[in-house]
This record gives structure tokens, C-alpha cells and sequence, in this order.
């Protein structure tokens, strides 16, 4: 089995470099090709041979030991996006595999729309917690747990500081160090508002991370009681990062496409309003995904899924954009009412049941 691991390596290198050759270096989002199952142990390959900026790869040379963590923040980032869209026309669908000519998540990652600022917040929010948990895990030699909260806490309401509390600020220096790219006076000033966007939301999402930190505590005392308790800080479940940026992402906010020395918001009568750190932005509307546009790489809705009783995103009046939707029946045969029968076997009956199944036009 390690033989044919072997011979399939020089395969996959080829596939990278495939990739490469069709990515230029600098073009964003490549390291989200990391997070596809079917591209294999980024480790293996090296650093040069990853579909990387050219600053995230000295950053990787220089910290090889965080490949797994930036492998698993990318895996993250994008099942928690697919999780929260998935009865939605714009279903965060990702693309195929190596080789294309499109990135990892189409035609969504550059056009600034509210979906791109999905995506960049919740990679961003992706990558602090992978890191963060290797750091808290004891993978890493220069990251542990966050030795601030080692000491202190509260004699007179009975708890101290103790255990292991996620060092989260390490986990979004590096999210910084690996994902935001200066602003350079030589772009033009379109590339200029979308970068500056991008980054807006990467910081998003570093800080619904940073946000969602709790304290749990456990309990000491004799017989059970509550004497004294040892409390540390922990981040959230990745699912409750994603429910709340999907929360953002319907509140985001339209910003100029015009940038001065900050990014302002669209509507001048608004522009009063202060932009918050942890606000989504997007510069242009998003389309209806309604109808395939191969040009853009959207997949339309024809074929999808729906429920018929249901008067939210998912429902077929919606999702099919009201052109109706197919029905049709889907038998399934399992086996069911199983019994032990001594001895020694398992008698069961096999059990039929049809499903309505209902696809968009």
C-alpha cells in the first residue's frame, strides 16, 4: 500500500502543478484548494508545490508544521459555507477538481458581492480556529494555550483561571500573516476597493471568533459541591462561527466602489453611520442564480431540490425562481422490525416506503 502511495505522488504532483500553471501565484483564494478532500496530503508535496501566493509559501516555508491546521481551516471554511447555503439558490458549490480554469468557489470569490464577503470571513474565521485548536492541542512548539489567563480570577466568588484557554490571538495574527495582502498604490482603483473589502472581511471574520469565546468551568468541593471553580476560555463550535456570520451576510452593507482614504458606504445619506469591524461589506449586487451562466461558472437552479411545503429559501416557489418543479416517486427498500432469534442469527422484514421528490424545472 505505501509502494502505491509512492508511485501516485510523482501523479499528484503533476496535478498541482497543473493547477499552478492555470492559477497565477498572486491569484487570491488558491489556498482553499487545500480544504478539497481529493487533493491528497498537502505535506507531502512541500511548500513550493502548493497553489500559493508567493508570500504564503515563504510564510510556509518558514512554518511547515502549519500545514495541517491551514489545511483543516480551509476544509472548515468551506463545509461551513456549503452547510449554511445549502437551501439557497447561491448553494456555495465548489468546483471540480484539478485541472480547471476557475477557483475553488467560481465566480463568488472575485466579484464582490455579498457572497464573496461570505467567503472571505468565513475562510478568515476558518483558519484562526484550525490554528488556535493546534495550538491549545499541543501540536506546535511556538503556540500553546494562552498563558494570560494562567493566573488570577475571583477568591470572593470562588474561581481562578486554570486548565488550558484557547490562545485565539495567535490563531488571528497568523490568519493575518497568511491571508491579508497590503493595499500597493500601483493598483488600479477598482482592485484598490475590492482588496480593501476583502480585507474588511477577513478581519470579520477573525473577529466572530474572537466574539463567540466562552468561559466553562468545572466544579471542586467535597462531595460534589461547588467550592471552587476552574475556569478557562474556549472558542465556540465552528457550526455557531458560521450561524452567526450567516447572520452578517443578510446585514452586510453596500460600500462605495469609489475609495478615499477608507471605505464608505454606498448611500450618502448613510454615510454618517460608522462601519463596524465586524460588519460584512460588498461593492456590487449579487445576481439571482437563477439560470446557469457558464461564463460566470453559476450553476442555476434547474435540478435542485426543494420542498414543496416550505415558504422559505428552500421552497420550491423560491429556489425554482417560479418556473415549478418536477415530481417524482423514489421507492426504498431497508430491511426493518429485526429480531434476535436464539441461536444465533438476526431474522428481519424487508420494508417498503415511497418518497415524493420534488427538482426545479
Amino acid at each position: 500500500m505505501e509502494r502505491a502511495a509512492l508511485l501516485g505522488l510523482p501523479r499528484l504532483c503533476a496535478l498541482w502543478a497543473a493547477l499552478i500553471a492555470l492559477f497565477p501565484c498572486g491569484a487570491q483564494g488558491n489556498w482553499m484548494w487545500l480544504g478539497i478532500a481529493s487533493f491528497g496530503v498537502p505535506e507531502k508535496l512541500g511548500c513550493a508545490n502548493l497553489p500559493l501566493s508567493s508570500r504564503q509559501k515563504e510564510l510556509c516555508k518558514k512554518k511547515p508544521y502549519l500545514l495541517p491546521s491551514i489545511r483543516e481551516g480551509a476544509r472548515l471554511g468551506i463545509q461551513e459555507c456549503r452547510s449554511q447555503f445549502r437551501h439557497e439558490r447561491w448553494n456555495c458549490a465548489v468546483a471540480a477538481a484539478p485541472p480547471v480554469t476557475s477557483p475553488v468557489l467560481g465566480y463568488e470569490l472575485s466579484s464582490g458581492t455579498k457572497e464573496t464577503a461570505f467567503i472571505h470571513a468565513v475562510m478568515a474565521a476558518g483558519l484562526v480556529h484550525s490554528v488556535t485548536r493546534s495550538c491549545s492541542a499541543g501540536n506546535m512548539t511556538e503556540c500553546s494555550c494562552d498563558t494570560t489567563l494562567q493566573n488570577g480570577g475571583s477568591a470572593s466568588e470562588g474561581w481562578h483561571w486554570g486548565g488550558c484557554s484557547d490562545d485565539v490571538q495567535y490563531g488571528m495574527w497568523f490568519s493575518r500573516k497568511f491571508l491579508d495582502s497590503p493595499i500597493r498604490n500601483t493598483m488600479e482603483k477598482e482592485s484598490k476597493v475590492l482588496i480593501a473589502m476583502n480585507l474588511h472581511n477577513n478581519e470579520a471574520g477573525r473577529q466572530a471568533v474572537a466574539k463567540l469565546m466562552s468561559v466553562d468551568c468545572r466544579c471542586h468541593g467535597v462531595s460534589g459541591s461547588c467550592a471552587v471553580r476552574t475556569c478557562w476560555k474556549t472558542m465556540s463550535s465552528f457550526e455557531k462561527i458560521g450561524r452567526l456570520l450567516k447572520d452578517k451576510y443578510e446585514n452586510s452593507v453596500q460600500i462605495s466602489d469609489k475609495i478615499k482614504k477608507k471605505v464608505r458606504r454606498r448611500e450618502k445619506d448613510q454615510r454618517k453611520i460608522p462601519i463596524r469591524k465586524d460588519d460584512l461589506l460588498y461593492v456590487n449586487k449579487s445576481p439571482n442564480y437563477c439560470v446557469e451562466d457558464k461564463k460566470l461558472g453559476i450553476p442555476g437552479t434547474q435540478g435542485r431540490e426543494c420542498n414543496r411545503t416550505s415558504e422559505g429559501a428552500d421552497g420550491c416557489n423560491l429556489l425554482c425562481c417560479g418556473r415549478g418543479y418536477n415530481t417524482h416517486v423514489v421507492r426504498h427498500v431497508e430491511r426493518c422490525e429485526c429480531k434476535f432469534i436464539w441461536c444465533c442469527y438476526v431474522r428481519c422484514r424487508r420494508c417498503e416506503s415511497m418518497t415524493d421528490i420534488h427538482t426545479c424545472k
